[in-house]
């Protein structure tokens, strides 16, 4: 059976995965700041740091996958922690752990998001977090708004994962992302109640295609075929889970 690591797995969609795995009788280490084999802030490089030694210390032999799925809304308050915690820390525990996952030749990944096609690549922030200055990323978009947090730390780490893809296939790795929508998790639920937020997300939930919003299982389900065996060739790519959502905002993109 498959040895997996991840982040942010105690709630919401990086639970169902951790039960959808372990029901096929994979072994899941869980990082999270909350509950699971290993507590760290992902916030601080402290935090990084201890979960990528936590799950070295457990995992020896190595990985056949990671998945940095720990993240923060748009209605997070600080949104330089959003961030931290959304680009830095999964870029900070993917290369902390590359070699572990090398030596299985896993997967890697990534949780990307259908609002990240809403902030251009050549935006500032997404443009300083690729240049990894977390100092200046952070100074810049506490600046900004919540949803310039959220979705461009979404698009930083698509775009880092698609240039970084020939690199870590070169050493047998697999990197993908999965891209949901709006999805019914404590985390969505938070941003359902907040002022700034909350009426917007409503919005964006009731326009999606097939209707209303995803259940964690439904994106695990989506996860869980690209780490396994039968997507041996899928690489680079980005999954929409999101009900359609993507396809009628982008009509004419692919």
């Amino acid at each position: 059976m498959a040895i997996y690591a991840m982040t942010g797995g105690a709630t919401g969609i990086g639970a169902a995965l951790k039960e959808q795995l372990r029901e096929q009788g994979d072994t899941v280490i869980v990082a999270d700041i909350k509950e699971g084999d290993v507590i760290a802030d992902l916030s601080t490089e402290e935090g990084r740091l201890a979960a990528v030694d936590g799950i070295r210390a457990l995992a020896p032999d190595g990985l056949d996958g990671f998945i940095p799925c720990a993240g923060l809304g748009p209605h997070f308050g600080v949104h330089s922690t959003v961030a931290k915690v959304n680009y830095f820390a999964v870029i900070a525990t993917i290369e902390g752990l590359r070699d572990l996952v090398e030596k299985r030749k896993g997967s890697i990944l990534l949780v990307s998001s259908n609002s990240a096609p809403m902030i251009a690549a050549d935006d500032p922030f997404v443009q300083l977090c690729l240049a990894g200055d977390e100092a200046a990323a952070c100074e810049y978009v506490d600046s900004k708004d919540g949803h310039t947090a959220y979705a461009g730390s979404k698009r930083g780490v698509t775009v880092w994962m698609r240039q970084n893809v020939k690199d870590y296939a070169a050493n047998g790795v697999r990197m993908n992302a999965v891209a949901p929508g709006i999805t019914v998790t404590p985390l969505t639920e938070a941003g359902l109640k907040d002022e700034a937020y909350g009426q917007s997300m409503k919005d964006f939930a009731a326009m999606t295609p097939v209707g209303g919003s995803a259940q964690p299982g439904q994106i695990a389900n989506g996860m869980r075929f690209l780490l396994s065996a039968e997507a041996s060739f899928i690489c680079g790519a980005v999954l929409f889970v999101d009900g359609g959502t993507d396809a009628l905002m982008r009509p004419k993109e692919f």
